[in-house]
C-alpha cells in the first residue's frame, strides 16, 4: 500500500504543481478569462487518463491467462521506462519548470482559446497518462485480492491536491528539490520491484524462459501471507521465491539507476550557484534595468 500510495503522491503532486503554476500565472497577469479553457483542458487530460486505466483493467479480463501475464509484463516494462525517464526528467528541469510553462502559456495565450485547452491538456495529459499505467503495473504486480493497492493510490493522490492547494494558498513551503530528489529515489526501487514481476509475468507467459530456474526459496521463513511478507510486498514487490532472471533484471536495474540518479549532477551541480527566490521576477522586462541611460539633451 505504501508503494502505491508513495507513486500516487509523486505523480499527483508533479500534476498539482503544473496546474498551480497555470493558474497562478494566469491571476497574477489579470487574464482570468484564460481560466475556463485552462480548466477544460486539464478536466479532458484527467477523464482520458481514468479512462485510459479503465481500458488496461477492464479490457485485460477479457484474455487469456497467458495474454494477461504477456500484457502485464510487457505493460510493467513499459512503465517503469516511461516513469524512470520522468524522474530523470523533473531532477534535471524541476528549477526551470516555472519558465518553460510560463513561455508556452503565453504563445497559447497568443494563438487563442484552443490553445489554451491544448497547452493545459498537454501538461496535464502526460502525468495523468504515465500515471495511469505505472499505477496499473504496480497494482498488478502488488495485488494482493485486497482493495489497499487503489487505497493508497487514492490517498496519495487526495495528498497531492491538498499540498497543490496549500502551495496555491501559499500556505506551505518546502524545498522541492530535495523532495522530488527523495521521492524519486524511492520511486526507482518501486519501479525495480515492478520491473522484476514484469518479467515474471513474461516467463508465466512463455515469453521468456527460466520460470523454474529459483534464485532462493524462503517461503518458510517469509511466509506471503503473514504481516511481514505483505508488508514487503506491498512496498518492494517482494517475492520469497524469485527466479534467477528476476534476481538478475533487479539488480541490473536498481544499482545503475541509483547510482546515476544520486550521482554529483543536476541539482547537486548547483551547489553554490545563486539560486533566485520564489518572489523573483518571472519575465524580462519587470526588474528595474540597471544599464546606464544616455544623457538627454
Amino acid at each position: 500500500m505504501f508503494s502505491n500510495y508513495l507513486i500516487g503522491l509523486r505523480e499527483g503532486l508533479e500534476a498539482s504543481l503544473v496546474v498551480c503554476i497555470l493558474i497562478a500565472y494566469l491571476v497574477k497577469t489579470g487574464r482570468t478569462d484564460a481560466l475556463k479553457p485552462i480548466w477544460i483542458g486539464i478536466a479532458v487530460a484527467v477523464l482520458i487518463a481514468m479512462g485510459f486505466g479503465c481500458a488496461l483493467e477492464f479490457g485485460s479480463q477479457e484474455l487469456t491467462f497467458q495474454a494477461q501475464e504477456a500484457l502485464g509484463g510487457s505493460l510493467s516494462i513499459v512503465a517503469v521506462g516511461l516513469v524512470t525517464w520522468m524522474v530523470f526528467w523533473m531532477r534535471r528541469t524541476a528549477r526551470h519548470l516555472k519558465a518553460e510553462l510560463h513561455g508556452k502559456l503565453d504563445a497559447a495565450l497568443a494563438m487563442g482559446t484552443g490553445a489554451l485547452v491544448a497547452t493545459a491538456f498537454l501538461a496535464v495529459g502526460r502525468e495523468g497518462l504515465e500515471t495511469a499505467l505505472f499505477v496499473w503495473a504496480s497494482v498488478h504486480a502488488a495485488s494482493d485480492g485486497t482493495p489497499r493497492p487503489l487505497v493508497g493510490v487514492a490517498l496519495g493522490l487526495a495528498t497531492a491536491v491538498f499540498l497543490g492547494w496549500l502551495f496555491y494558498r501559499g500556505a506551505l513551503r518546502i524545498n522541492l528539490a530535495r523532495f522530488f530528489t527523495w521521492t524519486g529515489g524511492m520511486l526507482v526501487v518501486v519501479a525495480a520491484g515492478v520491473l522484476a514481476y514484469g518479467f515474471h509475468d513474461l516467463q508465466e507467459a512463455d515469453w521468456v524462459p527460466g520460470l523454474t530456474s529459483k534464485a532462493f526459496d524462503i517461503s518458510d521463513t517469509v511466509p506471503p501471507d503473514s504481516w511481514y511478507g505483505t508488508l514487503l510486498k506491498g512496498v518492494f514487490n517482494f517475492q520469497p521465491d524469485p527466479t534467477v532472471l528476476q534476481i538478475t533484471v533487479w539488480l541490473l536495474y536498481l544499482v545503475p539507476a541509483l547510482a546515476l540518479f544520486f550521482a554529483p549532477v543536476g541539482f547537486g551541480s548547483g551547489k553554490g550557484k545563486v539560486k533566485a527566490p520564489d518572489d523573483a521576477p518571472d519575465d524580462q522586462g519587470s526588474r528595474p534595468s540597471t544599464a546606464p541611460q544616455a544623457p538627454q539633451a
